[in-house]
């Protein structure tokens, strides 16, 4: 690799100085707003899903740091790129906060989360989904292919996939699947959206399971995407498509059960 010059690393520092005041300005009123949480129990979760959004925001900074450090200096800057990665993940944190974790599980079992955020706009809810999407993919794209967390992020458009889904309150969505009902495109493109990182979640788990881990739990957790999406297809009334993914579930499970007793055979031998 070629020496960066003195000139180059000055232009550099300068630069990004900038940028860095701004991310420890996020990062203080951050820190001020999860201290107010407690105090505040009918408007937490909504200053929760404020402080995703502004991790995604936080996490551009990030990536446009390491942009210029390519521009200037010619390299990629890990550290930024892992700073962008996590942001990310804390984005989803807040959101999980939100709207639960849960991945295939009965909407009830959430419903009451989506009760205590039921002024926040469906058409907020999906912005705010695709902006996650959006910056994780931006965060994928600048660590390259051969990254070292190439199977890491598998986990964070998994979560990704989870929160997408629970932000959907499904009761109000139903309801409104009227083209003359006021933000019904922001609906449809949500559950769209939703359908398929779930099914996208699923194949990855899948990939991941064949190509890297092997472990079950990848493949358990596969299955459960899918399981997942065809919840939403039955609340739907789609029965076509979820009983196109139930037989899809059932070649999964059938496989998984052979290979679960391909290894115990293995390691009792």
């Amino acid at each position: 690799m070629a020496r960066i010059s003195n000139e180059a690393k000055q232009r550099y520092s300068e630069k990004v100085k900038e940028y860095k005041q701004r991310i420890d300005q996020f990062l203080h009123h951050e820190k001020l707003v999860q201290q107010s949480l407690p105090a505040d129990e009918n408007g937490a979760h909504y200053k929760r899903l404020t402080l995703a959004d502004d991790r995604l925001n936080l996490a551009s900074y990030y990536l446009l740091l390491n942009r210029i450090s390519v521009a200037l200096l010619g390299v990629k800057n890990d550290a930024f790129l892992n700073d962008a990665r996590k942001s990310c993940y804390q984005s989803i944190i807040f959101l999980e906060q939100v709207v639960t974790s849960l991945i295939d599980a009965p909407y009830s079992d959430y419903s009451e989360r989506l009760d205590l955020i039921a002024d926040y706009p469906d058409s907020r809810r999906y912005a705010l989904a695709r902006k996650l999407g959006f910056t994780i993919q931006s965060v994928e794209d600048d660590f390259g292919d051969n990254s070292k967390w190439r199977w890491s992020f598998v986990e964070l458009e998994g979560r990704y996939a989870t929160v997408t889904k629970n932000l959907i309150n499904m009761k109000t969505v139903i309801a409104g699947m009227d083209p003359r009902v006021e933000g019904y495109e922001a609906r449809v493109g949500h559950l769209a959206l939703a359908k398929e990182l779930l099914q996208r979640a699923a194949d990855r788990y899948r990939e991941k399971y064949e190509l890297s881990t092997l472990r079950i739990d990848d493949f358990k957790l596969a299955i459960a995407y899918l399981a997942a999406l065809r919840r939403i297809q039955m609340m739907l009334g789609e029965t076509q498509q979820s009983d196109v993914i139930k037989k899809k579930i059932d070649v999964w499970k059938s496989k998984m059960e052979t290979d679960e007793r391909k290894a115990m055979q293995k390691n009792g031998s």
